[in-house]
């Protein structure tokens, strides 16, 4: 059985525009300079509550950061859908690969909640799995979101848990390159998200993906 796994925000879809509108709504309401794009853009990658540790004004307490935390979980509840949409070409990359028989999750560190949603906006019936973050599991660069991904496609399957399957992980970032070398599985780094070229090569990427597209033809040589 050969599987994908994906990344979401920066990979599958170019969420940075209501990621930044929820910062800055929730650093208004809490009186702290707002964040320019690409402020936003070198902020995500770790989850949202560190996405808010980032931005929220240096000499910021704990308990500032948890306010504006919380103000953040509720607007972007309301809006992670206003402005967010997949990349060109994703949707039917995704299609394609399920056509092929390729079982595919979502792996994030954005929460359940909204992982949940975009899944079933976009993805549902194509894309089989999609884990966001939640109490009960390591967030990434830690494997165990995508090892419990892997297990629950054997289980969809009525593959046997310990029988070995032939995975790729797809993402965008030097998360995503930390996630799959941890959780051993070769990466795609694809090149229109959230990091450039550059930056991904100093942080170990050695296989790129310039197009969806090319994830099909190096999924066909795997």
């Amino acid at each position: 059985m050969k599987i994908v796994i994906w990344d979401l925000d920066g990979t599958l879809m170019d969420t940075l525009t209501d990621l930044m509108n929820s910062t800055n709504y929730a650093l208004s309401q809490c009186g702290m300079p707002t964040r320019s794009y690409d402020e936003v853009r070198r902020f995500v990658g770790n989850g949202v509550h560190k996405l808010i540790e980032r931005a929220v004004s240096t000499n910021s307490s704990a308990d500032d950061v948890e306010r504006c935390f919380a103000c953040f979980k509720q607007h972007y509840m309301v809006h992670c859908k206003d402005n967010t949409k997949p990349y060109d070409g994703i949707v039917e990359a995704v299609r394609q690969l399920h056509d092929r028989g390729v079982r595919q999750a979502i792996v994030s560190n954005k929460l359940q909640g909204g992982v949940t949603e975009l899944h079933e906006e976009w993805f549902r019936g194509i894309i089989d799995v999609a884990i966001g973050e939640t109490p009960e599991v390591n967030r990434k660069p830690a494997p165990d979101m995508v090892n419990k991904a892997v297990a629950a496609l054997k289980k969809m399957s009525g593959i046997a848990p310990d029988a070995p399957v032939e995975a790729v992980y797809i993402g965008d970032s030097d998360v995503d390159i930390e996630t799959a070398h941890n959780a051993c599985l070769p990466c795609i780094s694809v090149l229109w998200g959230f990091r450039d070229k550059d930056f991904l090569i100093s942080h170990g990427a050695t296989t790129f993906a310039k197009t969806p597209q090319d994830i099909l033809e190096l999924m066909t040589k795997c």
